[in-house]
């Protein structure tokens, strides 16, 4: 019986091994590699660009928080779905309104005195509706807040009396720990909660409720809400309330959040309420463009939609757009 042998140039961890001399100039080759060194010499001459940081905006200073209740500013109306109606229908003209004050640079826009931070239209208790609205804005004085507002859409449509608004000065807590991103591991919520009158629990809860909030790792953005003074260090801005925005799993959890706060268990609050929000993209940041504007036909189509013609699939089935 005839015994065959097999040989193998690997050995089992890959690597090849050979016992001539020839093959034994690996090393002079590696020698000659610049390793670490520059892929290209070209990179040589490539100018050094010094990053900065971010540009504060000329409208920095003072925060303030416009709260809509739509009930409030409209107790006679019975119809609420008749407000929501209103409400959506204005929706792009209040995101186009916020947008344009938002854009501006040393040329163009220079007499937007506003920025918006944030706009949330507040839901219903069943998600179904909007039942009001959220607004932060930032300037240097609060007149070009009370200019802003004045010709915003929806506080034209539901603002009569200015009085029944809800306005004050927001001092947000610049705390890295409490600037979660909205939605994350849960969905964003609203907890505004209003100081009883003569209530003096803030002073000596405040440091539990940071620690709280902080332990929570579940706050978007919180601070106290002050009078909305013309200067932030005027005596008379007395805080007033708070306004904390967190994620919450569904609404029972956002209810025990509100209630566990250690303000909230003192008895601060005369007022607490917890509503889920949507948030507006009042940046134009995340406006992404329509997969479809280049497709074959798309610009027909919408030109037929613009004069009148049914070009839906349910309208027309015997077209295939």
């Amino acid at each position: 019986m005839t015994q065959t042998r097999l040989y193998s140039s690997f050995a089992a961890d890959g690597s090849e091994y050979s016992s001539n001399n020839e093959n034994n100039n690996d090393d002079d080759e590696m020698e000659s590699i610049n390793i670490g060194g520059r892929y290209n010499s070209d990179e040589d001459e490539t100018p050094t660009q010094e990053l900065t940081p971010v540009p504060m905006s000329k409208n920095s200073g003072n925060r303030f928080v416009a709260i809509y209740w739509d009930q409030t500013l409209h107790p006679k109306t019975k119809d609420v779905w008749d407000l929501h109606e209103k409400r959506v229908a204005l929706t792009e003209e209040h995101v186009m309104y916020c947008r344009k004050a938002n854009l501006y640079n040393e040329t163009f826009n220079t007499e937007s005195m506003v920025d918006v931070i944030w706009s949330l239209p507040i839901l219903s208790v069943d998600l179904k509706r909007l039942v009001g609205h959220a607004i932060c804005m930032e300037s240097t004085a609060v007149s070009h807040i009370h200019d802003f507002l004045a010709n915003e859409p929806l506080h034209k449509m539901l603002v009569d009396d200015p009085q029944k608004l809800q306005f004050y000065r927001w001092r947000q807590i610049r705390d890295y720990t409490l600037r979660r991103d909205d939605g994350r591991f849960g969905y964003p919520c609203l907890c505004l909660g209003l100081d009883a009158e003569g209530a003096a629990a803030r002073s000596e809860t405040e440091q539990d409720v940071l620690k709280y909030l902080i332990e929570s790792e579940r706050v978007i953005a919180a601070g106290s809400l002050f009078l909305p003074t013309e200067f932030k260090n005027d005596p008379s801005s007395l805080p007033v309330g708070d306004l904390i925005l967190f994620n919450a799993l569904d609404r029972q959890h956002a209810i025990q959040f509100a209630e566990n706060l250690p303000s909230a268990q003192a008895g601060l609050y005369e007022d607490l309420r917890v509503y889920f929000y949507n948030t507006l993209d009042i940046t134009g940041k995340f406006v992404s463009e329509d997969p479809l504007r280049d497709a074959p036909c798309e610009q027909m189509k919408v030109a037929l939609e613009y004069w009148g013609y049914p070009v839906a699939d349910e309208q027309t089935p015997w077209l295939n757009w």
